[in-house]
């Protein structure tokens, strides 16, 4: 094993001194993944985060990251970089993130690989927090390093194969993930489940709260609409919880999938942040207002301020798009409601000539 080279005799930090050295040509390759929900995958993907442009904006701080990183790790030098080039791979509940940097100095470029994956990848976190505050970001890690005295180098369990473009590649190129596949983050695993139903298809939980994004506030309604769904053998995904103000782009992510079933929790009410009515009445392309008018009614009979909620229930496309309350109370009459009429509107727009009238 070689001694460590930023420490002196005395065990002190020191600045290795590379005026010796003879200047080559030396390129590093990092990766690194941020973890997230299929949701916000597919949101990134479709440009639909309140903060837009999520990948270009991390590529550009993962490059400026790599031209200051003298500045950011004591013991690096100042190194003349002739390239660097930061790509993103979407996968179906993660973001991988790979950096190349190339120059021709007295020492290596491997500190600037890394730091260009970390800073992209903490900018990522940064533009995706707002609707996933729970992201995690790890597994940074070199690759391989060309050049220098001590040669070539690649990461054992790294295939032999492997190359990074010093152009950056387009983006999602891997194929992704369907949504509300069974390991999505938050959803819950139907009651007997070795006798589960069959199969209705997928479907998708919405939360619309801005202090459950924050931490001030435990959600409990998303989990009970996910299981409700689970038990009727839909696939779910979620309940995925964002700000008010992301409930529209969230939607739009969500609509792109096409899912059989979406429905939404909150956001329904008169206060200036809701905005799930807005958001939905933009997607739909047909309205079912009698099921929307029948969930009111049936709240109205115990809370009589169940009367202002906007909700809608509609189609867009072929997905059923439902608004439901965001109290307990309101989700329990809206399920209900929907519960009695949920096969029939699915077998319509499915095309089933049994339920024409």
């Amino acid at each position: 094993m070689n001694e460590l080279s930023h420490v002196d005799a005395d065990g002190r930090a020191r600045m290795v001194d590379v005026s010796g050295k003879t200047s080559t040509a030396r390129r590093a390759v990092a990766e690194g993944r941020l973890r997230t929900t299929p949701e916000v995958v597919a949101m990134v993907r479709a440009e639909g985060l309140p903060k837009a442009d999520v990948l270009p904006t991390a590529r550009i701080a993962g490059i400026s990251a790599a031209k200051h990183t003298w500045e950011l790790i004591p013991l690096c030098h100042q190194i003349p970089l002739s390239g660097v080039s930061v790509s993103f791979e979407l996968e179906g509940s993660s973001i991988r993130i790979e950096a190349a940097a190339k120059t021709t100095a007295p020492t290596g470029v491997e500190m600037e690989a890394l730091t260009a994956v970390a800073v992209a990848g903490l900018t990522l976190h940064d533009m995706i927090k707002a609707v996933d505050p729970a992201a995690v970001l790890g597994d940074i890690r070199l690759l391989t390093k060309t050049g220098g005295k001590s040669g070539d180098w690649r990461r054992p369990d790294e295939p032999a194969g492997h190359e990074s473009q010093d152009v950056a590649p387009a983006v999602g190129t891997a194929a992704p993930e369907a949504p509300g596949t069974p390991e999505a983050p938050g959803t819950p695993e139907a009651p007997g489940a070795s006798e589960a139903p069959a199969s209705q298809g997928r479907a998708t939980v919405i939360v619309a709260s801005t202090t459950g994004v924050r931490g001030e506030r435990t959600d409990t309604t998303g989990p009970v609409i996910a299981e409700w769904l689970t038990r009727r053998g839909f696939e779910v995904s979620g309940p995925l919880v964002v700000a008010d103000a992301a409930v529209a782009a969230a939607l739009r992510a969500a609509a792109a999938g096409e899912p059989r079933v979406i429905i939404t929790t909150g956001g329904t009410g008169v206060s200036p942040s809701d905005e799930t009515p807005e958001a939905t009445r933009a997607l739909l392309t047909r309205e079912l207002p009698g099921i929307a008018e029948e969930i009111r009614r049936r709240g109205m009979t115990t809370t009589r301020t169940a009367g202002l909620s906007r909700a809608l229930v509609g189609l867009a496309g072929s997905t059923l798009v439902v608004n439901l309350p965001g109290s307990p109370g309101g989700v329990r009459d809206g399920l209900d409601v929907l519960g009695d009429v949920l096969e029939h509107v699915l077998d319509q727009v499915g095309g089933d000539s049994r339920h024409e009238h």
